[in-house]
């Protein structure tokens, strides 16, 4: 017996926070019922589970490196109806959704697939999975500024950890600056500057924990090879 929102999660429907709040939504059924309990256990062999009233089986696992371009939403869906990070595997054969956030406006690596465990851990917080950015300032950041980004900024969603921030160069107009966050709020690295009064006029993500772009071009990807997925699964306490 696995958990409803576990059991969706490892069948590729969404992330398992997503797969709670699809359970909340009343929109999970099993056997026929409509769920609503996050505690409720099923068995994948005996118990029927459907989503939306479309039946929901255990698939394989795919795991995808993306180079997000700018002017895609990192979702599966969007009401809006503009391009989304999906549509740009749709050739992969399998239904995936993206591991945690990239905002329209940046740019760079997204891991995409529909293994709901990994993608739990890899944006937990508590795993402190490393996320390295390049990020084009509309000024040079002085010392006091680069400690402040180090020691972590007060948000108005609280405080945010310690980071790695380093000047890359620039002429004064436009300057290069590699930071490393181990956390993913929604537009942080943006917010985190902006509170400080820089503004951030390029976003790029360069690398998450041991994935890097590589040579990949904007709106290309490629399957993760067998040791990256294991290097993953390492870090997060799968392996």
């Amino acid at each position: 017996m696995v958990r409803l929102h576990k059991y969706l999660a490892e069948a590729g429907v969404a992330s398992r926070r997503a797969c709670e709040e699809l359970i909340l939504a009343g929109r999970v059924r099993v056997n026929g019922r409509v769920v609503h309990e996050l505690g409720t256990t099923v068995d994948g062999f005996k118990n029927r589970v459907e989503v939306d009233g479309r039946e929901v089986r255990p698939e394989a696992k795919v795991y995808i490196l993306l180079y997000k371009p700018r002017g895609y939403v990192t979702t599966a869906r969007d009401p809006q109806g503009r391009r989304k990070v999906t549509d740009l595997v749709a050739g992969a054969g399998r239904r995936v959704f993206p591991v945690g956030r990239l905002d329209y406006d940046s740019e760079g690596l997204l891991l995409l697939t529909n293994d709901g465990d990994l993608a739990y851990r890899l944006t937990h917080p508590r795993f402190h999975v490393p996320k390295t950015y390049r990020v084009v300032l509309d000024r040079t950041p002085g010392p006091a500024a680069l400690g402040e980004i180090a020691r972590g900024v007060r948000l108005e969603d609280g405080p945010t950890a310690p980071a790695e921030v380093r000047l890359l160069g620039g002429d004064g107009g436009e300057v290069l600056v590699e930071m490393t966050i181990h956390e993913g709020r929604k537009r942080q690295v943006r917010r985190m500057w902006a509170v400080l009064g820089f503004e951030v006029k390029r976003l790029k993500r360069v690398r998450m924990a041991s994935l890097d772009l590589g040579s990949l071009e904007p709106g290309r990807w490629r399957h993760l090879r067998p040791a990256e997925r294991q290097s993953l699964r390492k870090l997060v306490g799968l392996a």
